[in-house]
């Protein structure tokens, strides 16, 4: 994903409309796209037998599994499980979603930021695994505005690696500062952006990514409070539960 200029930030919905919809379904993407939306953020874990699935949470207490996680079934059985069910009763049923599958059916249609979960109980190997079928499945990135995000810095440092040039964006918590940030960008000169909280963004950080040619993605900007400092700061990518807010917001000031 190429930079943007200043003041043209996309919006991107995060896990799909899951304000509207079960986060991470083919529901939640479909509603998604029912907006003039930019693009969508998702996240990928493995299933226990190795294929990338759409999940974010840690646990599978959502869909009456508590304590499970997503790695302790096989894609097979993941399959037969209803992730919309959590969301509401009535919501057609729906199994889980491959990366494959959202590939095949979203890429093209706007751009996608994939988040990789690489979790701390995971296996290196595992982690691996994940991020080779990720850049491999992916393919050509730029062909379709698409790019990997990852809270796990030696999960970033892999996948260049594995693709050099590939685009890929750190993420970050609430409690990285401005010191972290200018390690990172002088120690890992190879990413293409940082993903952080909005509540961290601050003028000078936006200044110091700007001078270094780097991409800004923000998240999770849900009040018009948020949404209008994302707009400010002239970030490339503003996530949002609320597309249409954002939408209505970002146009009203154009």
């Amino acid at each position: 994903m190429k930079i943007q200029n200043p003041g043209s930030c996309l919006i991107f919905a995060h896990r799909g409309a899951n304000r509207e919809a079960a986060d991470n379904t083919r529901a939640a993407f479909n509603k998604a796209l029912n907006y003039p939306i930019d693009g969508m953020e998702t996240d990928v874990q493995l299933s226990r037998d190795g294929i990338p699935v759409l999940w974010h949470d840690r646990f599978l207490n959502k869909l009456g599994h508590p304590w499970k996680h997503i790695d302790d079934f096989d894609y097979a059985q993941l399959e037969q499980m209803n992730f919309a069910r959590h969301f509401s009763s009535s919501a057609e049923p729906e199994g889980v979603l491959s990366l494959k599958e959202f590939l095949d059916t979203y890429r093209g249609r706007c751009r996608l930021q994939i988040e990789i979960k690489n979790r701390d109980w995971e296996q290196p190997h595992r982690h691996e695994s994940k991020i080779k079928q990720c850049i491999d499945l992916i393919g050509d990135p730029r062909e379709h505005g698409i790019f990997i995000s990852c809270f796990n810095l030696a999960s970033m440092i892999f996948a260049d690696q594995y693709a050099p040039g590939f685009p890929l964006y750190y993420a970050l918590k609430e409690h990285h500062t401005q010191t972290d940030i200018e390690g990172f960008l002088k120690e890992h000169e190879f990413l293409q952006g940082l993903c952080m909280p909005i509540a961290i963004l601050t003028d000078a950080i936006i200044e110091r990514l700007r001078n270094n040619g780097k991409g800004i993605v923000t998240y999770t900007c849900n009040s018009n409070e948020e949404i209008t400092h994302a707009l400010n700061f002239g970030v490339d990518v503003l996530i949002t539960d609320f597309p249409q807010k954002a939408l209505q917001i970002r146009s009203a000031r154009n």
